[in-house]
């Protein structure tokens, strides 16, 4: 079986525990307002790869790794290739890789991945419902059903929400992600990120519209002091 991907990184250090081979997985359902990767919306240029390359991949690398690295599929939304990516799961725990999966969690027949899993990276685009809409452009109800699985598998969970100025950039959208974490038992850590327009070019290239427009780039030091709130 073979899969679909836009790249893949040998040395990615901020996707998991240690260092980590990336794959990303070409196709995403969401539209969210500040994505830097539009590339991964279709598989439409996408490369193939198969389970087995990947693991040769690992394994070229694998002293880098060492015992606290492993393999993270993002995209796009790795979640919508399920079936490739049970089969290079499967393949890489069989190796005794730890892996991670970076996902938005809008997509269907997850279950036996999430069995498989080590980590989840869950990207968190809003907690309320026309917030998640207006950033993503679909409804909520498909992410808060990945996010049930999740804790009733007592999947690790590593929460993540991109800081944009303008949007969700003050305390109160802070203390709301907070307060929405608090209900979820299995969570790890809670990471934010500054919004940056560095994939503003891609759009260009693409023909596609920029809705952020000439928004700047968020503020590195106080999505520090924002993330600082979630202690």
């Amino acid at each position: 079986m073979n899969g679909k991907i836009t790249d893949i990184e040998s040395m990615g250090s901020a996707d998991g525990p240690g260092v980590r081979l990336v794959v990303f997985m070409a196709g995403c359902k969401l539209r969210c307002l500040y994505c830097h990767n539009p590339e991964t919306w279709t598989d439409k240029d996408a490369k193939t790869i198969t389970a087995e390359e990947i693991l040769q991949r690992f394994k070229k690398y694998e002293t880098y790794y060492g015992e606290h690295g492993g393999v993270t599929f993002s995209g796009g939304e790795p979640l919508l290739q399920s079936e490739f990516l049970l089969e290079a799961i499967k393949l890489l725990k069989a190796n005794g890789v730890h892996v991670t999966i970076d996902t938005c969690g809008v997509a269907d027949g997850y279950d036996e991945v999430l069995d498989l899993v080590d980590l989840v990276i869950l990207d968190i685009k809003a907690v309320e419902r026309d917030e998640y809409k207006f950033i993503t452009g679909r409804e909520f109800d498909d992410f808060e059903n990945f996010l049930k699985s999740c804790i009733s598998k007592n999947k690790k969970l590593w929460l993540r929400q991109v800081i944009v100025p303008g949007i969700n950039d003050d305390e109160a959208h802070v203390l709301k992600l907070k307060k929405f974490a608090k209900n979820i038992p299995n969570v790890e850590r809670i990471e934010l990120l500054p919004y940056h327009s560095m994939g503003k070019s891609k759009y260009e290239k693409l023909g596609i519209e920029y809705r952020l427009g000439d928004t700047p780039n968020m503020d590195k030091e106080l999505t520090k002091k924002l993330e600082d709130m979630l202690k």
